[in-house]
C-alpha cells in the first residue's frame, strides 16, 4: 500500500495495479441480467461506470479477431465532446505482433444498454453499414464483470476488469448465455498474460 499522504494519482494507480490481476469472484446472485430465452439487456447501464479497460476472459468471436491469438482487451473512453464512446480494440496475434482496432459506440436510447458500434474507417462512418449492435445482457452492480452480445447471437464476449475472474462466476455468465439462445460450441477463452485463473470451458 502506498503511504498515507501519497497523492490521490499514485493510489488511484495502486488500485488499477491491483485490479488488474485480482481474481474477480462474483457471486451468481448478484449478476444482474433477465431470465429471458432471447437476447435481452440488462435495464440501465451507467456509461461512465462502464468506461475503462475490460479483459476479454472468452468470445464467440467476431472475423476481425479471427487473428487475435492472446491479451484481448478493449477500453471505453467518453469523447470530450459527449458525442459517443471511443472503442479501442487491441489484441496480440500468433506471431507476438499487436493489432490495434478503433471504433466509436453511441447508445441507442437512455438505458445505456445497447450500443451503435462502427469500426469503419473515419471518412465512411456516415454510411449505414458496418455497424454492430452491442448490448449489455449482464452485468454485476460494481461494473466489474460484463457480458456483451449482439441480438442475432452470432457474437459473445465476456469481460472483466481483470483477466482471473472464479469458475463460478464464469459459470453463471455462460449460464445466463445459454438461456438468451447463444450456441457455445464456438466459445473460445481468452489467453491472458496476467491469467493465473485456469478455467474450464
Amino acid at each position: 500500500m502506498p503511504p498515507v499522504n501519497a497523492t490521490a494519482d499514485m493510489t488511484a494507480n495502486a488500485t488499477t495495479d491491483r485490479t488488474t490481476t485480482e481474481t474477480l469472484s462474483i457471486k451468481p446472485s448478484a449478476i444482474i441480467h433477465k431470465s429471458a430465452s432471447t437476447p435481452t439487456t440488462v435495464d440501465s447501464v451507467d456509461l461512465k461506470r462502464y468506461a475503462g479497460t475490460w479483459y476479454e476472459i472468452g468470445r464467440l468471436p467476431m472475423y476481425f479477431q479471427r487473428n487475435c491469438a492472446s491479451n484481448v482487451t478493449a477500453n471505453y473512453t467518453e469523447k470530450t465532446d459527449g458525442s459517443g464512446i471511443i472503442v479501442t480494440n487491441k489484441c496480440v496475434q500468433k506471431d507476438g505482433s499487436g493489432i490495434t482496432s478503433e471504433g466509436i459506440a453511441k447508445p441507442v436510447d437512455e438505458s445505456g444498454s445497447k450500443l451503435k458500434v462502427t469500426f469503419l474507417p473515419s471518412w465512411i462512418r456516415w454510411l449505414p453499414v458496418g455497424r454492430a449492435d452491442y448490448w449489455v445482457l449482464a452485468r454485476d452492480a460494481d461494473y466489474k464483470t460484463a457480458l456483451v452480445g449482439t441480438p442475432d447471437k452470432k457474437y459473445l464476449w465476456l469481460l472483466a476488469r481483470s483477466p482471473n475472474v472464479t469458475q463460478e462466476t464464469y459459470a453463471k455468465y455462460r449460464q445466463i448465455a445459454q438461456q438468451q439462445g447463444y450456441d457455445l460450441k464456438e466459445f473460445k477463452l481468452t489467453s491472458q498474460t496476467d491469467q493465473t485463473v485456469s478455467l474450464v470451458p
